[in-house]
């Protein structure tokens, strides 16, 4: 063992739906599903990270630590997206109101009332430690969520959100489109 990342052998066995090329996975991630996973080019995802459902992930993407993603209405992550350490995204959630039992994993389905919804991603979007997204978000291409951030409804393009709930407090800059292009042109 080199380092904590699964190799290219072991990454082949975890039984991905797909997978590009630099990816580094840690060992200490939790993968549950894998045949619902998909994996894009230069992906890296951290230690104690749970991936959970039907999760797409783009390219040039980085998933902090102790994140959850919880797709059982899908979530997907378009290219150049990331999301820092202990952020936490879902796609389906138990009713609270007190008429359904909750635990759903574990509760029979006729007791519980669970919803739910996709959540994507755009591209550039960049969610701050400890943020939580809920199901049906869309966090349109651009969007920068601040540490701590409660999302539970969809944002604007090149906009910066904050707070619980988050608000929107600016607007995000363009130059790193730039970036993107050097990049891209150099990977070809």
């Amino acid at each position: 063992m080199i380092n904590s990342y699964y190799d290219e052998e072991e990454l082949s066995q975890i039984g991905l739906k797909s997978y590009g090329k630099n990816v580094l996975i840690s060992r200490k991630a939790s993968i549950y599903s894998p045949e619902k996973i998909s994996i894009g080019n230069h992906v890296r995802i951290d230690d104690f990270t749970i991936l959970s459902g039907e999760i797409t992930i783009g390219n040039y993407i980085h998933i902090g630590p102790f994140c959850g993603l919880f797709g059982n209405c899908g979530i997907e992550m378009k290219d150049f997206s990331g999301i820092s350490s202990r952020v936490c995204i879902y796609s389906a959630s138990d009713d609270f109101n007190g008429d359904y039992l909750t635990n759903s994993p574990v509760i029979p389905a006729q007791f519980c009332k669970t919803t739910g919804a996709k959540v994507v991603l755009d591209k550039h979007v960049n969610v701050g430690t400890g943020a939580t997204i809920m199901p049906g978000v869309h966090l349109k291409t651009g969007t920068a969520i601040g540490s701590m951030g409660f999302v539970y409804s969809n944002t604007e393009e090149w906009s910066i959100y904050f707070g619980i709930p988050v608000k929107k407090i600016g607007i995000r800059k363009k130059n790193l489109l730039l970036f993107e292009t050097k990049l891209t042109e150099q990977e070809r």
